[in-house]
């Protein structure tokens, strides 16, 4: 999972260069007024977009991740400090070089800098005089560290620990296509599916077996809760609370969607979480009481993404 979120593959290079021209193309956010009211006779309150400041980013692994941040940064007015984990070291300095490059001379080129050392992190974690938002993008060591370090406000996501739940009503082609798509179509990514959560009537029927035959045919391996151990005779999982970030998943029975939200509110990580069902009752009962930032019905996981929601890209949820 480590190397696939490293490798900058031709194709990837392309998908990152029209997200930037998405976000150049978008409606310019700042100044933006989203409300005016007149509070009393010509006193008038109006509520704009407006940047943050500095924002200090610190992430692993991902280069890619140094070019949609950069791209949002530029495009909302920030200015902004990088600090990518020491095994993406030479690909961030050359994507860094490139995006400064190509800066205007009005912008200035010192708005993005680039840390290169570790031992940098602890100082600028002080300097809450001027920087104005910290967002560690990593695991969850990393966010925890950051935000007992310093002083700074911390918008910090850790796990993608996301669950995709079958209702009994379900219709299980639908099925079959969502959870393989969110499972097998980057297992590495923060919104790959983790968790199957299946309601317990749908055990041992033939649309349940054909989804599982399909998942061990592209190679997923599948671990139980304690009910799906003891009925499909699959390896015992250690915790609930576990990413894979790879071509395995657990699977676990429950009583109904009440159940199924209890479970996602008590391990899942608040990140992209799906229910698959006919029931229009039973789809509105998850999307309210589902505490996620990702709430969806009959679509998979993979689909919380910046650019897919209009955003061009997205830094974290």
């Amino acid at each position: 999972s480590l190397v696939a979120r490293m490798t900058l593959k031709a194709g990837k290079i392309t998908s990152l260069a029209e997200s930037i021209r998405a976000i150049a193309d978008m409606e310019d956010p700042i100044s933006h007024t989203l409300k005016k009211t007149e509070v009393a006779k010509d006193l008038v309150f109006e509520k704009m977009y407006c940047p943050l400041g500095v924002l200090l980013i610190i992430f692993e692994s991902r280069p890619d991740a140094l070019v949609q941040i950069a791209a949002l940064a530029i495009r909302s007015g920030n200015g902004l400090l990088l600090k990518g984990g020491k095994e993406a070291m030479r690909s961030n300095t050359i994507l860094h070089k490139v995006i400064t490059s190509v800066i205007p001379d009005v912008v200035g080129k010192k708005l993005i800098g680039l840390v290169k050392s570790k031992d940098e992190i602890a100082d600028l974690l002080k300097l809450d005089d001027v920087i104005d938002l910290v967002i560690p993008r990593g695991s969850n060591r990393l966010v925890s560290q950051i935000k007992a370090q310093t002083k700074i406000p911390v918008l910090g996501h850790a796990d993608g620990i996301c669950h995709v739940y079958i209702d009994k009503s379900a219709d299980m082609d639908m099925a079959k296509r969502i959870v393989l798509d969110a499972k097998v179509d980057y297992p590495a990514a923060c919104n790959a599916m983790e968790t199957l959560l299946v309601h317990k009537d749908l055990n041992k029927t033939e649309g349940l077996d054909d989804l599982l035959m399909e998942l061990a045919k592209e190679g997923v391996v599948i671990y139980g809760g304690p009910v799906a151990h003891d009925t499909l005779k699959v390896p015992k999982v250690d915790s609930f609370h576990h990413e894979y970030s790879s071509m395995a998943c657990t699977l676990e029975f429950v009583d109904d969607v009440q159940s199924a939200i209890d479970h996602i509110n008590r391990y899942g990580s608040a990140h992209t979480d799906c229910i698959i069902t006919t029931d229009k009752k039973s789809a509105d009962t998850f999307l309210q009481q589902v505490d996620s930032a990702a709430v969806f019905h009959n679509a998979s996981t993979r689909f919380c993404d910046g650019t897919r929601f209009g955003l061009g890209a997205e830094v974290g949820i």
